[in-house]
């Protein structure tokens, strides 16, 4: 089982209540090989909520107490996004899951690159909370940007392995 985010396979669970379907992922939803996760969800947020930002570094300077996470208007949610991190991290490590599949770019999911904390669309590199945690306790972290069909045949191959 991989944990997937939850608006990567049409659940209206991203800030602003909308949706990110992916029709690969989904299939592998239909076919049991997938968890649906919202790491802002698990941490106590509302559906819909202020879009955030981590300020002053990445998910790991979160982890860390050097960076927070808040919103435009200055709202800190550093405490649900490490809780949902960490709720996240129990789920991934009870069904054993070797990866997840996490929206690019969010301030909780993204592993490769964040927003920079200024609310102006800059990007920097770098992972969100959750994605961070996850990495730092051996989960593979892919983003949907990372899909490819050889890429899904692999991980279908090492579930199937698992079951």
């Amino acid at each position: 089982m991989i944990l997937v985010s939850s608006c990567l396979l049409g659940l209206h669970t991203r800030y602003d209540q909308d949706t990110c379907p992916h029709p690969e992922l989904i299939d592998l939803l239909r076919r049991g090989f997938v968890l649906p996760v919202c790491p802002e969800q698990l941490g106590g947020l509302p559906t819909p909520r202020p879009g955030s930002e981590i300020k002053g570094g990445t998910g790991h300077d979160v982890l860390l107490g050097k960076a927070r996470v808040k919103s435009r208007e200055g709202d800190d949610f550093t405490e649900q996004y490490i809780k949902g991190a960490q709720e996240t991290l129990y789920l991934a490590q009870l069904l054993k899951a070797p990866a997840a599949i996490l929206k690019a770019r969010s301030p909780a999911c993204g592993g490769k690159e964040i927003y920079d904390g200024s609310h102006t669309g800059v990007l920097r590199p770098g992972a969100g909370v959750a994605a961070a945690l996850l990495a730092e306790n051996g989960i593979t972290i892919y983003s949907e940007e990372d899909l490819n069909p050889g890429l899904l045949d692999e991980l279908v191959r090492m579930l199937t392995k698992q079951r």
